[in-house]
């Protein structure tokens, strides 16, 4: 993970054989794109602000990608445009997402996470994760 570009590495955990969770401080520019490259695998980034609020990216080794906001009520208290977070791009580009990466999403779930609500946006996240199917996400 550093090799790409993620620094702060403080801890991570195995999903399953393929899939893993990695908390970090810092992704540089591209570090999410140059993961992909150098795995050959769909990767998934959120960035939290003040546990508040999720900003979503994921991309496929084949340059499909998609964008979302996790606790959009939130994101509006902190005058985040959420026009730029439109949900039903982004539920459609979860499930190619998903798809692309050999999972089984669940499509009303993960348009659930992108329009609930949650005292911390780490919550949706983790709930994200489960609704795209990844492997051992609870």
């Amino acid at each position: 993970m550093r090799a790409v570009g993620f620094t702060g590495i403080d801890d991570t955990e195995a999903l399953s054989e393929s899939w893993q969770t990695t908390v970090f401080a810092d992704a540089g520019r591209r570090s999410l794109a140059n993961l992909v490259q150098s795995t050959g695998t769909p990767a998934i980034m959120v960035s939290f602000l003040d546990s508040d609020v999720g900003f979503v990216e994921a991309l496929t080794p084949g340059g499909g990608s998609w964008e979302g906001l996790l606790n959009r009520e939130t994101a509006e208290s902190y005058e985040i445009p959420l026009e730029h977070f439109p949900v039903e791009p982004a539920v459609a580009g979860a499930l190619a997402w998903s798809a692309a990466a050999g999972l089984t999403p669940d499509e009303e779930a993960i348009r659930q996470t992108l329009t609930g609500a949650a005292l911390f946006a780490e919550q949706l996240s983790a709930a994200l994760l489960a609704a795209l199917g990844l492997p051992g996400a609870t």
